[in-house]
């Protein structure tokens, strides 16, 4: 099974019980580190995860999971919070974030730079504006942008 198939099915096993225990599913993964397989779950929730819960969602997603054993060869399932560099990947992710800074990773340089930090302005399905640290407005193509997550900034 495909990676991207695997992720779809285990969004359409999870999604439920993240929704039954009110938290946000905010991404699934399914990729390889060396030699293993790791299907990761980021859950978040007003006032951010704790371990209580990470392990709640673990247990309940695990059991669902080897009820319907959809995932052919062996993997390890970790659910945890998203991190402070949370990505930003759907509709709902970029309007909670509006004002903040945001750093995108391009495909391709843009200006001479593949990664550009701005504060988010706005977005629409194709377009994400920002305000760089010259205060100049940029407007970046959704299509070039490998990743978008919040800047962290100390």
């Amino acid at each position: 099974m495909k990676k991207n198939s695997i992720e779809k099915l285990a969004l359409e096993m999870v999604e439920p019980i993240t929704d039954e225990l009110q938290f946000e599913l905010v991404d699934i993964e399914y990729i390889k580190e060396g030699p293993n397989m790791y299907l990761r779950i980021y859950i978040d929730k007003p006032g951010g995860i704790n371990l209580d819960d990470c392990q709640k969602a673990s247990e309940m997603i695990s059991e669902k999971l080897d009820e319907k054993d959809p995932i052919e060869e062996n993997y390890f399932l970790e659910v945890s919070s998203p991190g402070l560099d949370r990505p930003l990947k759907n509709e709902k992710d970029f309007k909670r974030n509006i004002g903040k800074d945001i750093e995108i990773s391009l495909y391709s340089s843009l200006n001479g730079s593949k990664k550009i930090v701005g504060k988010l302005l706005d977005f629409d399905d194709k377009n994400i504006y920002i305000e760089d640290e010259n205060l100049e407005k940029i407007n970046i193509e959704k299509s070039i942008a490998s990743k978008i997550n919040l800047a962290i900034k100390f």
